[in-house]
C-alpha cells in the first residue's frame, strides 16, 4: 500500500501541505486577477486579466489534479473542508 496523501505519518504530508498552499495562494491570486478585470477600462488590460484569470485557473486545475492523485485510497482529509477552502468558479 502507498503512502498517498497522507503518508504513514499522523497528519498530512510535506508535499500534501504544499499542495494546500498552491491551492490556497491561487485561489487569492485569481481573487485578485478577477478584482483587476473588474475595475479596468482599458481594453488591452481587459484582456491581460482575462489571459491572466485563465492561466490560474489552469494552474488551480494542476494542482487539483495532482491533490487527487496524492490521494489515492484515502478518505478526504479534515484539511481539505478547512474555512476559506472554497473553489472559485470558472469563467
Amino acid at each position: 500500500m502507498g503512502k498517498g496523501f497522507w503518508g504513514r505519518r499522523k497528519g498530512p504530508s510535506p508535499e500534501a501541505l504544499e499542495l494546500e498552499k498552491g491551492l490556497q495562494e491561487t485561489r487569492v491570486l485569481i481573487a485578485q486577477a478577477y478584482a483587476g478585470f473588474n475595475s479596468a477600462s482599458d481594453g488591452e488590460l481587459v484582456e491581460s486579466y482575462i489571459y491572466e484569470i485563465q492561466a490560474l485557473q489552469a494552474r488551480y486545475s494542476y494542482l487539483l489534479r495532482r491533490r487527487k492523485a496524492l490521494e489515492g485510497e484515502c478518505a478526504i482529509p479534515a484539511l481539505l473542508n478547512a474555512p476559506g477552502a472554497s473553489v472559485l468558479p470558472v469563467a
